[in-house]
């Protein structure tokens, strides 16, 4: 027998799928929001389906059900379906980052071609976040400490060798570049023109094998590579004997971690204060210790995101 959990979730689903194509209401026909924040007991928590969202899901459903709510979860991995599942209330809570969901809702009210307004600095990414979601019916819970941001590493004996802590040291020992990062890295700004506007970084080539991939990694530490780009929460990188470099000029966007609710059924004083809990607790460094966890050691999300939560004394042990 399937449990009620579990039947509610998997219903859930079928009702996503049936209305895939389907949005929130329009920006026209919405109007100012007037009406108090809601505070349904029964909600749904939406994950993007890969191993970190899957986690915070767990979280935020265990630290709502220590608040008294009942919960499900459903994963749903492209977000041109769950975010306007989020506005119609057919998912109530979901993980998010702020300046990536900043820019995707931008796109989504000002076209493709809208000036980016996610940015290194959070405040005025979260105010830009929060201006674009509010008219949604959906509310930006505040950010916490972890951070989810592309990164950049290489060998641990290349660093070493040449002195380099930052992007800015590689920057300055004019060393000849081939980074492994995905096909997209050649054109956005963050990646290979960023690494050379911002800091000098002499980006001779591209290899295109993923952004934080097996392959991509074994490149830079076998040397064919000197570079991979990756992001700040990969638990991997000492499996391959390679280290970060930091970000000291701030070129990448402040993608920190947001609860992102429907106002109407989550917007209240509960929701805030049950997953508030986790802001001043969860770091980037806990983030890539739970990934590893499960995507290395294979334990269950549900099991980690319970294991933490219980460590931190966020939840009462089981």
């Amino acid at each position: 027998m399937i449990p009620a959990r579990a039947r509610r979730a998997l219903a859930g689903l079928l009702l996503l799928a049936a209305t895939a194509c389907a949005t929130g209401p329009s920006l026209e026909s919405q109007g100012e929001v007037t009406a108090p924040p809601g505070d349904s007991r029964e909600l749904t928590v939406g994950s993007a389906g890969f191993t970190e969202s899957d986690l915070l899901a767990q979280m935020y459903a265990l630290l709502l059900e220590r608040a008294g709510y009942s919960t499900d979860i459903i994963s749903v991995t492209n977000r041109e379906i769950y975010e306007p599942a989020l506005e119609s209330g057919q998912i109530d809570v979901v993980p998010e980052y702020a300046a990536t969901f900043a820019d995707w809702l931008n796109a989504k009210a000002n076209g493709a071609d809208a000036t980016p307004v996610g940015s290194p600095d959070l405040t005025a990414t979260m105010k830009a976040l929060r201006a674009l979601a509010a008219p949604r019916g959906l509310t930006v819970l505040d950010p916490g400490r972890a951070v989810d941001q592309n990164a950049f590493a290489v060998a641990a004996s290349y660093a070493k060798k040449h002195g380099l802590k930052t992007l800015g040291d590689l920057g300055r020992a004019e060393l000849p570049v081939r980074l492994a990062a995905g096909d997209e890295c050649v054109q956005r700004p963050y990646c290979a023109p960023g690494l050379r506007k911002t800091y000098g970084i002499d980006i001779v080539a591209v290899d295109p094998k993923g952004v934080g991939t097996t392959q991509a990694k074994q490149a830079v530490q076998n040397g064919q590579d000197q570079m991979v780009l990756t992001t700040t929460t990969d638990a991997t990188l000492d499996r391959f004997g390679l280290v970060l470099l930091e970000d000291d000029k701030k070129l990448q966007n402040a993608d920190h971690v947001v609860p992102v609710v429907n106002r109407a059924r989550a917007g209240g004083d509960g929701v805030r204060d049950a997953l508030g809990r986790l802001n001043t607790v969860l770091t980037t460094a806990d983030l890539a210790s739970m990934n590893e966890q499960v995507d290395s050691w294979r334990r269950l999300p549900e099991d980690v995101a319970r294991t933490y939560l219980e460590s931190r004394k966020l939840i009462p042990k089981s």
